[in-house]
């Protein structure tokens, strides 16, 4: 149960290494059951960015030492103006999309290949699979973009941009083994010779809230706890409606640490919501390892 504001901990911000853009807010153009932020193709909660925000926030953020960024969403291809707003970034610090990967085709891959290879930093691309079958992974994810998202990590390693595969693990685990084995075998198997997967837990958050665990930090908790393992010690988010202290909750009042300049949001961070339990707990990092 909720604690009461006086027992919410917060944490001290540290360093500005990674800002993320939700360039879509929560315009997707699939709907899978575990997302985060209840992103799908109709009447979107969270809207989306325009160019002039973004490469404003690229400037302040490269002002403050920023080491990387990152573009999501939703599903941040669905941006008319998204490699725009990424080549900006690219001329700061490494980047990376995170995407379904339903959306690249051979003429978007070469796009990003070509822009990669003429950036000073690199350009990563996550597309997201969840299972190593189309029946497994469309249950979550919707008819046919299993096929469509191994579609898209063909196209982009052929093109020497090896993409990292993001799985969550909301589905029970496999006889036939860990879930990490099991896509970097079918991935091989489809011609990818350098695989590159990440597997994060499932969320405490949008389409997965109902009935999830609700268990919330204290101070109690933090003590002796190392603070710096907290993404929000030294990541801050761009959405719409301000700046936010996590991808997770971005766009949750809750988060909103600033409503305009993102030096008034490196500011301490407060643990509310049940998804920070899930990072304490777990150790997890949306950034890319």
């Amino acid at each position: 149960m909720w604690q009461g504001a006086e027992a919410v901990p917060d944490v001290a911000f540290r360093e500005l290494r990674t800002l993320w853009f939700q360039v879509t807010g929560t315009l997707c153009n699939l709907a899978c059951r575990h997302c985060f932020n209840s992103s799908g193709p109709r009447n979107p909660w969270l809207g989306s960015l325009d160019v002039a925000t973004v490469v404003r926030y690229i400037g302040e953020a490269a002002a403050r030492g920023v080491r990387e960024f990152y573009f999501t969403g939703g599903e941040p291809f669905l941006h008319l103006d998204l490699v725009r707003m990424v080549e900006a970034a690219l001329a700061v610090a490494p980047v990376t999309v995170l995407t379904n990967g339903t959306l690249i085709d051979d003429a978007l891959a070469d796009r990003l290949a070509r822009i990669a290879g003429a950036a000073r930093y690199s350009l990563e691309i996550r597309v997201s699979l969840d299972a190593p079958t189309a029946k497994e992974n469309d249950a979550v994810r919707g008819r046919g973009s299993f096929a469509a998202a191994l579609r898209a990590v063909r196209l982009l390693a052929d093109r020497g941009l090896f993409p990292i595969v993001t799985a969550t693990e909301i589905l029970d685990p496999s006889p036939a083994g860990p879930l990490y084995e099991r896509l970097r075998a079918r991935l091989i198997e489809s011609g990818v010779q350098r695989p590159r997967i990440k597997i994060l837990p499932v969320l405490p958050i949008g389409r997965c809230a109902q009935g999830a665990d609700e268990r919330r930090l204290t101070r109690k908790d933090l003590e002796g706890f190392d603070d710096a393992r907290l993404q929000c010690t030294e990541t801050r988010v761009v959405a719409e409606g301000g700046i936010y202290a996590c991808p997770i909750l971005a766009g949750l009042p809750g988060a909103r640490l600033s409503t305009d300049r993102l030096v008034d949001a490196l500011s301490p961070t407060a643990l509310y919501h049940t998804a920070c339990y899930t990072c304490y707990e777990t150790g997890l990092a949306c950034k890319n390892f």
